[in-house]
């Protein structure tokens, strides 16, 4: 399922415009096909979004799902993950009003919506995006089989930028003519290319072989194919990053770091090594699950989003000097810095 330009998307986003418990509706925002035409955020009401975001779009922030109901949306995406996974009971009754008012359900949190919210008209529908694929098996490693290159981003930490990153190259790749497909492993993800899977739906068993599915599955017509990173090797809750090394066996990788991040968030015990040595590390894994042929890390994705330009252009530069590896801001520079670069690295089978 793909959200398209035809629909009218209100996102409930309840205290996570400014949060990084919101991070599933202000990447919607950013990258979704589907026109946006109401936010819902009770203490951002009547805000600019791009003051508060940075994201310079025209959307109506509003208090409530009915006073979002006043723009016509036909869709109510759920944009925040709250902590524990499940939306406070006032939120529910939203959804609850939204889907009685005629609105489908677009839901990306682990509780299912889905008979939660009374009886659907025969043009709505919910979309429960964690839900394990049918079918899976564990992973043999087939997808080195794959002519196409596979980027894969990995990171520092969980929530530095990822999904973004993939979003970003894979826009500016499509722009320069490049044959170029996604695999979205998140629900963020989902909500905005529709192909791919929802990794922590997935029995850790069959987790590699759900992403060698799903990269089978998605590349096999394509040049270059992206596959969105989860977690990182560092955090020590992080479950995802090897059945994403196993399954997809990548010939590349882009490492993602917030500058001038020292420390695991939310674990100040845990420090991050020097930029080489997590790019020595991810490098040795990657050969060591599978992926026979070296898969370099052929890049550097820096968010500076907490950093004025000037600091945030020296820490680039700082971190190229560092890894000898292109760096940029792909979200706030363009993504020209870095996989201009990138492309030049791989031997892709076209005339580009």
């Amino acid at each position: 399922m793909k959200l398209t330009p035809e629909h009218r998307v209100a996102i409930l986003l309840h205290d996570g415009l400014q949060d990084v418990s919101g991070k599933t509706g202000l990447a919607f925002l950013r990258y979704g096909e589907a026109s946006v035409v109401a936010i819902i955020d009770r203490n951002a009401v009547g805000g600019s979004l791009v003051d508060l975001t940075g994201i310079d779009r025209d959307i109506p922030i509003v208090a409530t799902l009915e006073d979002a109901l006043t723009y016509h949306p036909d869709v109510l995406l759920i944009g925040i993950a709250p902590s524990g996974g499940a939306l406070p009971d006032p939120w529910q009754q939203e959804v609850k009003q939204g889907v009685k008012a005629g609105l489908s359900v677009v839901n990306g949190l682990h509780t299912p919506m889905r008979g939660m919210v009374g009886e659907l008209r025969d043009h709505q529908w919910i979309w429960d995006i964690r839900k394990e694929p049918s079918g899976l098996s564990i992973g043999q490693g087939k997808a080195r089989s794959l002519p196409c290159h596979r980027i894969l981003t990995v990171g520092t930490d969980m929530a530095i930028g990822k999904m973004s990153t993939s979003l970003e190259l894979r826009n500016f790749a499509r722009q320069q003519g490049i044959n170029t497909k996604m695999v979205a492993t998140g629900q963020g993800g989902l909500m905005i290319v529709g192909e791919g899977l929802p990794l922590d739906a997935v029995r850790v068993d069959f987790a590699a072989g759900a992403v060698e599915q799903a990269v089978l599955n998605i590349g096999q017509d394509c040049d270059l194919l992206l596959i969105e990173g989860q977690g990182s090797l560092l955090h020590p809750g992080s479950t995802a990053t090897l059945p994403l090394l196993r399954g997809s066996q990548p010939t590349g990788l882009i490492l993602a770091h917030r500058a001038k991040q020292t420390h695991i968030r939310n674990c100040p015990d845990i420090p991050i090594p020097p930029l080489p040595d997590v790019i020595q590390l991810y490098e040795q894994v990657a050969r060591g699950v599978g992926a026979f042929q070296p898969a370099k890390v052929q890049g550097i994705a820096l968010n500076t989003a907490h950093l004025g330009e000037n600091e945030a252009r020296t820490a680039i530069e700082q971190v190229r000097r560092d890894t000898g590896l292109p760096c940029g801001d792909v979200v706030r520079f363009g993504a020209i810095s870095l996989f201009q670069d990138i492309l030049s690295t791989i031997r892709l089978e076209r005339d580009i």
